[in-house]
This record gives C-alpha cells, sequence and structure tokens, in this order.
C-alpha cells in the first residue's frame, strides 16, 4: 500500500497523511481532519489476529475502511463463506471488541479482471482515504505503483492466526474457535460453517484423468 506523506490520487479532495493545511491540524475553515485509512482483507474466515490488526490501525488513524475482498467468491476451499457471511463476522467481532461503529465502515469489493486496472476498482467503490495498511505484496505493490500511501501491519502470531489454519482445523476437526473472536465462533456453528468446509474441501481436491480405457 502507501508511500508516506503521498495523497491518495482519486481526483477526490484528500490530504497526505501526516501533513496539515495548519500547524493545529485544522483546515482552512477551523475544522480538525480525520484521517482515513483502508484495510483489505478476505476474512474467510475472521480470526482474533484481524481484530488486532484493526485495532493497530485504529491507533494510527481516526477511522478505518474495512474492504471485504474478493467478495463474489463463496463455497470453495479457499472462500468458503459469502460476503455477506464475512461482513456479519466483522460486525459481531467488533461489537465484541466495544470498537466504536463511527470509527468504521465496511465494504465489499468483487475482484477486478486485471490486476492493472485493480486499484482503479478499489477507488471508485471506496470514500476517500489517506493510507492503506496491508502486508500482501501484491496488493502493496499494486497501491505503490498507483500513488496510493502504504504502511505494513506488525504480525500478531501469523503461524497461528490465519485464515488457512482455522480451515485446517476445521476440516481437521481440531480446536478451531480458539483462534476466532467468541461471537465469531459462535456465528460460524449458526450456519455449520465445519461441515461446509469439510463437505467443500471433499470436492475440491484436484480430479485424476480418466483413463481412455
Amino acid at each position: 500500500m502507501p508511500d508516506k506523506g503521498r495523497a491518495v490520487e482519486t481526483g477526490r479532495r484528500s490530504l497526505p497523511r501526516g501533513q496539515d493545511t495548519s500547524p493545529l491540524g485544522m483546515d482552512t475553515l477551523g475544522v480538525r481532519q480525520v484521517t482515513i485509512g483502508l484495510y483489505v482483507g478476505r476474512f474467510q474466515p475472521l480470526h482474533l489476529g484481524h481484530i488486532q490488526a484493526i485495532k493497530y490501525v485504529l491507533g494510527k488513524v481516526d477511522e478505518v475502511i474495512v474492504v471485504v475482498g474478493s467478495a463474489q467468491h463463496s463455497h470453495t476451499h479457499e472462500n468458503p463463506f459469502t460476503a455477506g457471511e464475512r461482513i456479519t463476522m466483522l460486525r459481531r467481532a467488533l461489537r465484541e471488541a466495544r470498537i466504536d461503529p463511527a470509527r468504521y465502515s465496511i465494504i465489499p469489493l468483487p475482484d477486478a479482471e486485471f490486476h492493472k486496472v485493480w486499484v482503479a476498482h478499489l477507488l471508485s467503490q471506496t470514500p476517500e482515504f489517506q493510507v492503506a495498511f496491508t502486508n500482501e505484496p501484491l496488493t502493496s505493490r499494486l497501491l505503490k505503483e498507483a500513488k496510493v500511501p502504504v504502511e505494513k501491519i506488525p504480525f500478531f502470531n501469523r503461524g497461528k492466526f490465519n485464515s488457512t489454519e482455522v480451515r485446517r482445523r476445521m476440516t481437521k476437526g481440531d480446536n478451531w474457535a480458539r483462534l476466532t473472536p467468541k461471537s465469531v465462533a459462535v456465528y460460524l456453528n449458526s450456519i455449520d460453517a465445519v461441515n461446509r468446509i469439510k463437505e467443500i474441501s471433499s470436492t475440491d481436491k484436484p480430479r485424476l484423468a480418466r483413463s481412455n480405457h
């Protein structure tokens, strides 16, 4: 994502991150400028590391736009949950974490057909922001090439808190719920998420080439 100190060039009014129009951080009308960050994830499913990342972002900016990426995908091994289900997870987890709803917005975003146009697609679907937060190399590169400032997020026990590990535990029958907020675990159980992932995994394996005999 972003180069510090560069404004997001969207054609919309925005300020460079960390730079105000007056020494007091006010605009020309004397109104304090609000800094807005962007955080993109697939949340397949949401886990405790995601919540820690959002808390980190909110320690850097006033508000965060949480983008639910690959919104068109569901019911596959890597993307088992719908955009609506992922938004529900986010709302429940952020409420559980007692994060003020006025400080975040959640926006679903389908993938663009080509990487090169993804940033333009993103900017057309989101409000203005000053900085993006990501550790994903491709996302970071695309945003930087579009002159969007990018900052990295500290990893929070990455080997444990990642969606792939949650899905793996669900498939194997291991304790996955300890990796997610309690409200998310309750919700996932209510939609029979474990059986969904097990059934999808059993049909997502590559098919062996059929013999001609």
